[in-house]
């Protein structure tokens, strides 16, 4: 290579003063740049060019999936400016530590997005950069039992090597861009002076390409949102043990408690992601609705009768135990924190109060659990049994251990068919309405369940979710066949089993994953009450909910935590008062904090 080309390659003297931390290239680097000049000269352009694409991608990639389009990268980024004119000022051995922080954290800051993008994707909100961590294990979890052992080793080999890959490059990217500006230094400055001013001009006209501001301040933003969460989320323990200290129905003796359910078997039921969704998304209303419309008048023909409307989740797309100690402990647990907070607390539950009435035996059927689960004794269930102790000897579909079906059927046999027991209070899981949705398991005779084994054939019918997830059209049919499955597996049981002295409550937990949601921010869930006993529904004949298990639109939209005073007044000694220090009403549209 002469030596005019090698000079545009080599630090810059006389603006900088020399650069005593750029060592000088060996004879080895100089020989080969000779022998091959334009490999070099290619090399050291394309270098310098992909460096320059990651550090852009990076700066302008946004954190939401939905958002990654091809107008948000013809932005200009406040935060490369600023880095620019910053670098370009400081001194020669300060500016290379600079460049390596600022490589640093803008790979910690292009991770953190990527996170984003996952838990937009599956819980349509942000990464919580204190109370999250844990659900990484939940997640390792449901990729394992989705996709094998191997599924799971290779995604974790997958993201270790991808963040370590990303914060090393990226770290070498701007230290070479960095390099390249101190070399060019006038086209540079001007460079970055252009850009400056392009940036205000943007910003004060308001213009925006395909509804896109193209001047971005996306990395500043999402410090500061992530700065303030993080204070809030310190703070929240303190909160949360504020509202935890008041309970309506603490003093109440055992005798007055649920007085209106006495001799009643009470069924709480949780289907997993039945929301909103599923009733009032046109993709699958109709199939959903059927479902409901025919299930109610079919219980009404067995002599049952049915009411139903709205919860609000703290949650949605995950989180499922989430939901369920909101409804039961009549707390807003939006996070793990207020999750722990609760189940080492005293506070009792909606289970514990049919438990400390001992007018009831407390049963918890959780197929979903399949390791130690000492919050169950915090919840007042007198016996549980998970996944290992339903008698369940058939296979896995994707994340969900046990068909609901089969889970009935286990409850039937284990507990709520024996003869001379206690009236029956239980909580009950459905989880073959899980994410992924496929397969998906069927009806079948009830006679022909047996241990399990039967399901082998049907899940070897079954989809494959891999096939399913290609598609987002098939993901919501396929949740949609999983939520009628759940459905029809729970009204089935009632008729089947049921009597005069059943009381079913039946709830989702959350919302599905925005894939199914397709851009509905409603958090709302579907709730009914199904008895026999005309009693039983005469009680919240004031609540204003829909008949039929399908809620009307305009049916009563409340938040999932105030429903425990509401059915604990309800059925108490004097129905029609409000419960002690209960400001709940019918229109529930309190902060969710």
């Amino acid at each position: 290579m002469t030596e005019a080309a090698d000079a545009g390659d080599r630090p810059e003297a006389d603006t900088d003063g020399g650069d005593p931390e750029k060592p000088a290239a060996g004879p080895r680097r100089r020989g080969l740049s000779a022998k091959y000049p334009r490999a070099a000269r290619s090399v050291t352009v394309g270098t310098t060019v992909l460096a320059a694409v990651l550090v852009l991608f990076a700066l302008l990639v946004p954190n939401k999936l939905e958002r990654l389009e091809f107008g948000a990268f013809l932005r200009i980024p406040a935060e490369g400016v600023l880095l620019a004119a910053l670098l370009l000022a400081l001194p020669p051995r300060p500016r290379r530590m600079t460049s390596y922080v600022v490589g640093g954290l803008l790979g910690l800051v292009t991770v953190l997005k990527f996170v984003d993008m996952g838990f937009y994707s599956v819980m349509a909100r942000p990464f919580d950069l204190v109370l999250d961590w844990i659900l990484f294990e939940n997640a390792a979890d449901w990729v394992r039992e989705s996709f094998g052992r191997g599924g799971e080793i290779a995604a974790l080999i997958g993201v270790v090597v991808l963040v370590i890959a990303l914060l090393v490059l990226m770290t070498l990217a701007v230290a070479r861009l960095t390099e390249v500006m101190v070399r060019h230094r006038p086209v540079a400055t001007r460079t970055t002076l252009i850009l400056g001013t392009a940036w205000i001009t943007c910003v004060t006209l308001g213009v925006q390409f395909t509804d896109v501001p193209v001047a971005s301040q996306l990395n500043a933003r999402i410090i500061q949102n992530r700065v303030d969460q993080v204070q809030a989320s310190l703070s929240d323990g303190k909160v949360f043990a504020k509202q935890a200290s008041v309970d309506a129905f603490a003093d109440t003796p055992p005798d007055q408690l649920l007085t209106g359910l006495r001799g009643k078997d009470v069924l709480f039921t949780f289907i997993e992601s039945y929301g909103r969704t599923a009733i009032d998304d046109p993709a699958m209303s109709q199939q959903v609705g059927s479902v409901l419309a025919d299930e109610t008048s079919s219980l009404k023909a067995a002599g049952f009768a049915s009411r139903s409307g709205w919860l609000r989740s703290p949650v949605t797309g995950a989180g499922s135990w989430l939901a369920h100690s909101t409804f039961l402990s009549g707390l807003w647990i939006k996070n793990q924190q207020r999750y722990r907070s609760l189940t080492t607390s005293d506070r009792n539950t909606l289970t514990k109060y049919f438990q400390k009435t001992d007018a009831w035996d407390t049963v918890g059927i959780v197929p979903g659990v399949r390791r130690a689960w000492p919050e169950g004794k915090f919840f007042g269930l007198d016996r549980i049994y998970d996944s290992t102790h339903l008698g369940y000897n058939g296979p896995y579909f994707s994340w969900t251990p046990v068909p609901d079906q089969f889970s009935l059927e286990a409850f039937e046999r284990l507990e709520h068919g024996k003869k001379n027991r206690k009236p029956m209070m239980a909580e009950i899981i459905l989880a073959s309405s899980h994410n992924p949705w496929a397969p998906v398991a069927h009806m079948i005779d009830w006679n022909d369940l047996g241990d399990g084994s039967v399901f082998d054939q049907i899940k070897k019918e079954g989809k494959d979710p891999k096939e399913v997830w290609k598609n987002p059209a098939s993901v919501r049919a396929e949740y949609s066949k999983a939520i009628q499955y759940s459905l029809h597996s729970l009204t089935e049981y009632v008729k089947r089993y049921g009597d005069k002295n059943t009381v079913l409550v039946f709830l989702g937990d959350h919302q599905p994953v925005p894939t199914v949601t397709a851009g509905s921010t409603s958090r709302d869930v579907p709730v009914a009450i199904v008895a026999k006993d005309p009693k039983v529904l005469d009680r919240i004949s004031d609540w204003g909910w829909s008949d039929g298990l399908k809620p009307a639109k305009n049916a009563p939209e409340w938040r999932m935590d105030t429903f425990r005073d509401r059915f604990m007044t309800a059925y108490g000694p004097n129905p029609g008062s409000a419960a002690p220090g209960s400001t709940a009403s019918a229109s529930s549209t309190t902060s969710t904090n």
